[in-house]
């Protein structure tokens, strides 16, 4: 059974401040933080979301703000993980990211969550996230995500199936995410550390996107709203296992 959605992490300002909203869904964990224009983190909350996005999600984002002392009037821009993930919490996360910018009028701009992962990671950090029940995706800084063959593809019967690793260069270091059981625990540990930033990463890495944004010609301002899309790597047709390659779905709506 999921967890209901931790506290959030109070700021300590009023409601009269500038704010940004993050939002992700792209993991068996869902988030919701806040920050300042200039890309620091101010708010944080997150829960197990197991299968449910869409009940839980909007009422979160509510009660979040209410904590923070944050009105959506201050709001000046929204930033959304677009994954890789999986179908049904990514397709909640972007839709209600969407919803929630077009309904306020708000810039919305999308961050890679692998990349804010690996920001949060740090240089070297390479990225392995599942792709369904046995695949994998492997991320690095820099290059697209490259779909893995399962594990039990790649270890002889009875081996051990954390042996299983992607080769690495000698300054790279794994980082295993929602991969229990199926990467070493000294990779998992990695990736729970980084996940433990994802919030400051989204919030740095769209303030900045945001940022320019704000510096663009005017009707350019809107962002992302109509073209953000989602990066699946569990909807079956958005998956070519025999090429090691990952095909996103467009979705331009």
């Amino acid at each position: 059974m999921s967890a209901e959605p931790q506290p959030a992490e109070r700021s300590g300002h009023d409601g009269r401040r500038r704010a940004i909203l993050a939002i992700d869904t792209a993991t068996s964990r869902a988030l919701v933080a806040s920050g300042s224009p200039d890309g620091v983190i101010d708010g944080l909350t997150t829960w197990l979301v197991g299968y449910r996005h869409g009940e839980t999600l909007l009422p979160t984002i509510g009660r979040f703000l209410g904590e923070q002392n944050l009105r959506r009037s201050r709001l000046v821009g929204i930033v959304v993980g677009t994954g890789p993930g999986a179908f049904t919490g990514l397709r909640v996360g972007l839709a209600t990211a969407k919803g929630l910018a077009h309904g306020l009028g708000l810039p919305l701009v999308g961050v890679p969550t692998a990349a804010a992962l690996l920001h949060a990671a740090g240089p070297g950090a390479v990225l392995l996230q599942p792709a369904g029940p046995r695949d994998r995706v492997l991320s690095r800084a820099g290059e697209p995500p490259r779909l893995l063959p399962a594990v039990g593809d790649l270890v002889p019967e009875g081996a051990d199936a954390a042996a299983a690793q992607p080769e690495l260069a000698r300054d790279e270091r794994l980082v295993a995410v929602d991969l229990d059981g199926r990467a070493p625990d000294d990779a998992l540990a990695r990736g729970t550390q980084a996940w433990d930033g994802l919030g400051a990463a989204l919030i740095e890495l769209g303030a900045a996107r945001l940022r320019e944004l704000a510096a663009a010609a005017p009707e350019d301002r809107r962002g992302e709203l109509e073209t953000v899309v989602p990066e699946y790597v569990t909807l079956p047709r958005g998956v070519t296992a025999s090429g090691g390659e990952v095909e996103w779905s467009r979705d331009p709506r």
